[in-house]
C-alpha cells in the first residue's frame, strides 16, 4: 500500500469564489500543499486581500476578477490564469448566492439571480475551463449544497439551482471521462464561520445550538473539513472517483430525513 501524500507541487489550482469562506479555505489548502493557486472573484478588493493572505501559504499565487454570470469575463480570467501558471490541474467552481424567502414572496429577479450565480455560473466556469484542463489528469470540483436533494422551506431558488449543479456534475463526468478528466461535487453541511450559516441558520447562540442538534456528529463543520475533502478528490487517491456528489455534513443529510421516516413508521404500525 502507498502512503497517502496530498502534495500538489507543480500543479495549478483555479478556485472560483476563492477569496472568501469555504472556497478561500480550499484555495488556502492547495497553496499550503504546494500548488500554484489562482483565485477568481467579482470583487477586486477581495482578490487583493486573498492574494496577500495566500502568500503566507505559498509564493505562487495569482488573482483575477470575473463575475461568474458573465461568460466572456470568466473566459478572460481563465486565459490570464493559464498564461501565468499553465494548464489547469484542479478546477473548483464555488461561487454561490442565497437569501431566505417563501416562494410566494420571491420575485422573478430574485429567483433568477440565484440560479444565474449557482447554476449558470457553474456552467460558465466549467465550459470556459474545458480547453485549458490538463488531459488526462485534471480534477473538477463543483460546490453544491444539501438543498440539491433536501427540499427546504424558503429555499426554492437554491434547491432548484443546486439540483442542477448535481446533474451538471454527473453529465460532465460522463462526457469528459474519455479525456481523463474527473468531475465531482462536494455538498457541505453547516460550516462554522461562513456567511451561509450566519445568515440562514445561526443568528444567535440558540440558533447555533439548534443547528448542531441536527447534525449526528454534534458539531458544525469547519472550513478545513471541506478543504480536506477537496484535497482528497484532487489527489491520485481518488483517481477512480468521478460523477460523485459527496456530502461533508457530519451526517446531517441523513438526520434531515429521520422525521419523515419516523412518521412513515408510525403510519405503517397503524
Amino acid at each position: 500500500m502507498t502512503a497517502i501524500n496530498l502534495r500538489f507541487d507543480g500543479q495549478h489550482a483555479v478556485v472560483f469564489g476563492g477569496t472568501t469562506g469555504i472556497n478561500f479555505g480550499i484555495a488556502q489548502a492547495f497553496a499550503a500543499s504546494g500548488a500554484a493557486v489562482t483565485v477568481v472573484s467579482r470583487s477586486e478588493s477581495n482578490v487583493t486581500s486573498a492574494i496577500e493572505r495566500l502568500r503566507v501559504e505559498g509564493s505562487q499565487v495569482f488573482g483575477a476578477c470575473a463575475d461568474v454570470r458573465n461568460f466572456e469575463a470568466v473566459g478572460n480570467a481563465l486565459i490570464q490564469a493559464v498564461e501565468k501558471f499553465g494548464p489547469i490541474d484542479i478546477l473548483v467552481s464555488g461561487a454561490a448566492g442565497n437569501f431566505l424567502s417563501e416562494a410566494r414572496d420571491m420575485s422573478a429577479n430574485g429567483f433568477r439571480a440565484v440560479v444565474d450565480i449557482d447554476l449558470v455560473g457553474t456552467f460558465n466556469v466549467v465550459r470556459q475551463a474545458q480547453p485549458f484542463l490538463r488531459k488526462p489528469g485534471a480534477s473538477v470540483i463543483n460546490i453544491t449544497a444539501p438543498q440539491s436533494v433536501i427540499p427546504m422551506r424558503y429555499q426554492l431558488h437554491a434547491c432548484a439551482a443546486k439540483a442542477g449543479v448535481d446533474q451538471l456534475t454527473r453529465v460532465l463526468a460522463l462526457e469528459w471521462g474519455g479525456d481523463g478528466v474527473r468531475v465531482n461535487a462536494i455538498s457541505p453541511g453547516p460550516i462554522a464561520g461562513t456567511e451561509g450559516v450566519k445568515r440562514l441558520m445561526a443568528q444567535s447562540a440558540e440558533d447555533e445550538a439548534a443547528a448542531r442538534s441536527l447534525v449526528p456528529l454534534g458539531r458544525l463543520g469547519s472550513m478545513q473539513d471541506i478543504a480536506n475533502l477537496a484535497l482528497f478528490l484532487a489527489s491520485p487517491h481518488a483517481s477512480y472517483i468521478s460523477g460523485a456528489v459527496i456530502p461533508c455534513d457530519g451526517g446531517g443529510a441523513i438526520e434531515s430525513v429521520k422525521p419523515a421516516l419516523e412518521r412513515a413508521g408510525r403510519l405503517a404500525k397503524n
